[in-house]
């Protein structure tokens, strides 16, 4: 067995029915490339071959009413793909509409714990074409958080996938093995025991960056503050609904305008987000005038020798949706980027592993259900929205045979973050995924449409 980190169980203890904690990918594939022609039958015997080198796909979690720690993976000695596998039909014609509709509606339905946390869903019918000749079908996928990150979740779909077609399945490799009650009640006896040693590990770390977090306010160097976002219309309780919509951009227009203007990728990906949002605010009249503020996931892998699957902290950083001018704009978010950069390597990679250790199922769920129920969701939200920004592979990838032709992100929401924008680089493209809640945001694809508006924009400044 294989025990939670604080950071993969909190994950769980956040969730609640209107609150899934999943992350989900859409991905367009071109059946066409697919040895001896596509037919499910033949890709769920490509998957079933292909999972067997990935045990992550065959644990589940497990726990005994004794466990003073977090829950366990354990091997699933039951497990069937196809209780994870799925089938299902676009309605004609089969557009973007209707795909996003139907992954909505799937990006709402809560993993089944009794079971591997993880869900994929075959979409035929897509664009209208035949499925069982040449044409294309939509791949769905669902992943709990508490196991994977962005950097994870990616590295599992480049293991689901090859950059060759015919590429043959990988040899098989064991998973964590089993574990009974008391097994994991002995685990979970030792490790509460141990946590008065890791509290007093972790204050001074604590302390320090608290330190560092005044001085550098002092400074006027400190990244944005929670709890200071303005209000928008996706800063409300969510309900359990999702809707989805999604845009491609091409990369290379993305590195022209990094390379003029002398920022970073993400610092673009920013600006767009900003821009994007700005409009789309602007044009209901809702524009605030103090800018719009970002949770910004950072990976930590490699910079610490913590345990889990989750190697995550977090910074927020100014979108200036208050600046008009789309290059000062994006010049103002490259400088708090980097300020939000050094600001979060000033506090310490590992203190948000180091202090979800000592999280308790119960006060969490008593945390969520307070703020979810209490006006601070609308009047003081923690941040507007995520952003995330996850590399992906610049290599033709091919899905169980089928080509990748777009891979679209898509990460939680939150109550009094309703909003959550994801974009990962794929093979020359940037492919952008967004996920809300109709309730808040019923027009989403106006959103994501504008991407195309604010990348020209910024393509058309960079002469």
């Amino acid at each position: 067995m294989q025990r939670l980190s604080g950071l993969d169980a909190s994950f769980l203890y956040l969730e609640t029915p209107s609150q899934p904690m999943h992350v989900c990918s859409i991905m367009e594939l071109d059946t066409s490339t697919m040895p001896g022609g596509y037919t499910f039958d033949r890709l769920r015997d490509a998957l079933s071959l292909r999972l067997k080198a990935m045990p992550q796909f065959r644990e589940k979690l497990a726990n005994s009413p004794l466990n003073l720690d977090h829950p366990v993976w354990v091997d699933d000695e039951h497990f069937d793909v196809d209780r994870h596998l799925h089938r299902i039909g676009s309605p004609p014609p089969g557009g973007r509409s209707e795909l996003s509709e139907i992954c909505g509606h799937i990006a709402s339905l809560p993993l089944d714990r009794a079971r591997p946390l993880w869900e994929m869903w075959v979409i035929e019918g897509v664009a209208g074409t035949d499925c069982h000749g040449d044409g294309r079908v939509a791949v769905m996928t669902k992943v709990h958080h508490a196991g994977v990150d962005g950097v994870t979740g990616a590295n599992l779909i480049s293991q689901l996938c090859a950059t060759e077609a015919d590429a043959p399945a990988p040899e098989a490799v064991a998973g964590v093995g089993g574990g009974s009650g008391w097994q994991i009640a002995a685990g979970g006896l030792v490790r509460f025991a141990s946590r008065p040693l890791q509290l007093a590990n972790v204050l001074p770390q604590t302390v320090a960056s608290v330190v560092a977090t005044v001085r550098k306010t002092i400074e006027g160097q400190a990244m944005a503050r929670p709890f200071a976002a303005p209000r928008t219309a996706f800063n409300a309780r969510i309900t359990g609904r999702r809707n989805i919509a999604y845009a491609q951009l091409d990369l290379e227009d993305v590195k022209k305008v990094k390379n003029h203007f002398g920022v970073k990728v993400n610092d673009v990906v920013m600006a767009l987000v900003s821009g994007v949002l700005r409009q789309y605010l602007a044009d209901r009249d809702a524009l605030p005038d103090a800018p719009l503020v970002a949770s910004v996931p950072v990976s930590v892998h490699g910079k610490t020798d913590r345990p889990g699957r989750n190697q995550v902290s977090a910074m927020f950083s100014s979108l200036h949706t208050d600046i008009a001018d789309p290059v000062e704009r994006m010049k103002a978010i490259a400088e708090a980027n980097s300020v939000a950069k050094q600001h979060s390597s000033a506090i310490g990679a590992s203190l948000l592993q180091d202090w979800s250790q000592f999280a308790a199922p119960a006060v969490f769920g008593i945390a969520m259900r307070l703020y979810a129920s209490s006006r601070l969701t609308e009047s003081a939200p923690v941040h507007n929205l995520v952003v995330s920004n996850v590399p992906g592979p610049q290599v033709p990838l091919y899905l169980l045979g089928c080509e990748v032709k777009a891979m679209y992100p898509l990460g939680p929401i939150f109550h009094g973050s309703g909003l959550n924008i994801t974009v990962m680089s794929l093979s020359g493209t940037l492919d952008v995924g967004l996920i809300s809640c109709p309730e808040l945001l019923p027009d989403l694809w106006g959103m994501a449409d504008d991407f195309a508006v604010a990348m020209e924009e910024l393509l058309t400044a960079a002469g």
